[in-house]
């Protein structure tokens, strides 16, 4: 598991950015459970995340509407199977609008060039 934090902050919203190997729904539920025994993330606004598997991607908003795709399509882009991708969010308390779905990109991309 491979843990980015403090890597964004606008208004008050601090991102992380988390991931590794996960080849199914129940491995990506076993990874999340392992992320939030950090109490840290574990009491995160969101935590949001995209997998794509040899069978079918899957994703989560965590109630971040719209962010799990942004994560799929990144990792469609990358063609990066078996690997899920984890963006956290701790909300700030000031709406960021559409610089959320940036804010998501941003963050599966310094993980993805963390992985380089």
């Amino acid at each position: 598991m491979r843990i980015l934090e403090n890597i964004i902050s606008d208004r008050g919203s601090k991102y992380a950015v988390s991931g590794g190997p996960c080849a199914s729904e129940e491995e990506a539920k076993a990874f999340l459970k392992e992320l939030k025994r950090n109490k840290k993330f574990a009491k995160a606004t969101h935590n949001t995340w995209g997998l794509l598997t040899e069978e079918t991607p899957i994703k989560n908003d965590d109630g971040e509407s719209g962010a799990g795709m942004v994560i799929l399509r990144m990792l469609e882009r990358e063609k990066l199977r078996n690997h899920i991708i984890v963006v956290t969010r701790w909300y700030g308390g000031k709406h960021l609008g559409g610089d959320r779905f940036r804010h998501v990109q941003d963050a599966v991309r310094t993980y993805l060039e963390s992985m380089e």
